[in-house]
């Protein structure tokens, strides 16, 4: 049998004429010879009746501190209505379809509840209902214990079922469907004329995905990566082709290079930053400052990004809504900091930027060229990070948009 794996968010499958469109894409893949395997969330977003963050809210008004096991009890619930739904429609138009739990679909994790990890797939159950002719729906973002006790798979939860559910049974291809027509070369709302890729590697995409782009989850991609298996993202609401994410860039029968004439992939953003630099003494005592200022904030549970150690001064940044606790963590261990509320960060990703000369020169020159000023800036392979000020993200991307020939 040739899966192919074909997973669904919220807001595409909250209406019947919704999940007519996604029943008609399944149907699509069935009539090419494909077997159909397809992944549901719960229906829509906060203040959906269906919706996972409405159940939560909906409890936590009654108990702000039911325990976690019973939460993911409840979150289950908005995937299980999803799913019986999305048969409902299937079966409706003549098709024999089968709505299936975590659990019984085989998806066996640890215990962590509200962040279980998938220790195994058997997928046994599937396999036999598809043999079956049936079109099967599985709930995303659960899974079930050892002992039988329901967990659900945190952010992401359903692009993860979705992807170990492609490993499990060798998929020719797993597809996410979103909003948009692909991986896009920046936020369509911030920069107009912004395109989908038509292809991608894994590499880029995980990038993206740390750095702003919400159009499959990072943990999504590396498990499909582990055997090689295309990804796709595609529009639920089109036919367009989509982005297909790869290794090798195969296409069908041809090759495709897909670093080739171009040295950035995509902008992102991520707002919602602040900015802490800490003065610390040089020498030996200076090293055991570092390590206790970093081990204080460790301790507190509070997670540090763009870090830069300078001999003299450490400079990192916590998520706006931490600001107060880092202070507040920093100033009873002995350091005092300077505050920089309401940053963003801005990342160029291309995977062939790699030895190129010039790149970090030619951000600079677009960010100067609109008088944006540099609050910090890192590097990697496939990725420059600069931080700007919130007020001056959404010029700074279309600047650097406009500077790369690679995302005109």
């Amino acid at each position: 049998m040739k899966f192919i794996v074909q997973k669904f968010g919220g807001t595409s499958v909250i209406t019947g004429e919704l999940r007519d469109l996604v029943a008609g894409k399944a149907i699509s893949v069935k009539q090419e010879g494909y077997t159909p395997v397809l992944v549901v969330s719960a229906m829509g977003r906060s203040g959906d009746p269906f919706a996972t963050d409405t159940l939560i809210n909906f409890v936590k008004k009654e108990n702000r501190d039911t325990s976690s096991r019973d939460m993911d009890l409840l979150m289950s619930c908005g995937e299980i209505i999803s799913g019986v739904m999305m048969a409902a429609t299937l079966q409706k138009k003549g098709y024999p379809a089968v709505c299936m739990t975590g659990a019984q679909a085989g998806l066996i994790t640890d215990n962590t509840f509200g962040e279980a990890r998938i220790l195994r797939i058997e997928p046994d159950n599937i396999i036999k209902h598809a043999k079956e002719g049936k079109i099967v729906i599985v709930t995303g973002f659960q899974g079930v214990t050892e002992d039988g006790e329901i967990t659900t798979l945190g952010r992401g939860g359903s692009d993860t079922t979705a992807a170990a559910l492609g490993v499990a049974l060798d998929a020719h291809y797993v597809d996410i469907y979103t909003d948009v027509e692909g991986v896009m070369t920046a936020d369509p709302r911030i920069v107009e004329g912004a395109k989908p890729r038509e292809i991608v590697t894994y590499d880029e995409i995980c990038q993206l995905a740390h750095e702003g782009a919400k159009v499959v989850h990072p943990r999504a991609v590396e498990i499909v990566m582990q055997k090689n298996i295309p990804m796709r993202v595609k529009c639920t609401f089109n036919d367009a082709p989509g982005t297909l994410v790869t290794s090798t860039g195969e296409v069908n029968k041809g090759t495709i290079d897909i670093t080739r004439d171009r040295t950035i992939t995509g902008i992102t953003q991520i707002p919602g930053l602040t900015q802490f630099k800490v003065m610390v003494d040089d020498g030996a005592e200076g090293l055991k400052l570092k390590r206790r200022l970093f081990r204080g904030l460790a301790l507190a549970g509070i997670s540090l990004d763009f870090i830069n150690v300078y001999p003299g001064m450490v400079v990192f940044t916590v998520k706006d809504d931490t600001r107060r606790k880092a202070s507040q963590v920093l100033e009873n261990t002995g350091f005092t900091a300077e505050i920089t509320p309401n940053c963003a960060k801005v990342a160029a990703v291309g995977a062939a930027m790699t030895g190129v000369p010039g790149v970090m020169a030619a951000i600079v020159e677009a960010l100067t060229r609109e008088d944006i000023q540099i609050l910090q800036s890192n590097d990697s392979y496939t990725t420059i990070w600069v931080l700007v000020k919130r007020d001056d993200m959404e010029r700074a991307v279309r600047a650097l948009y406009r500077q790369f020939t690679a995302v005109e």
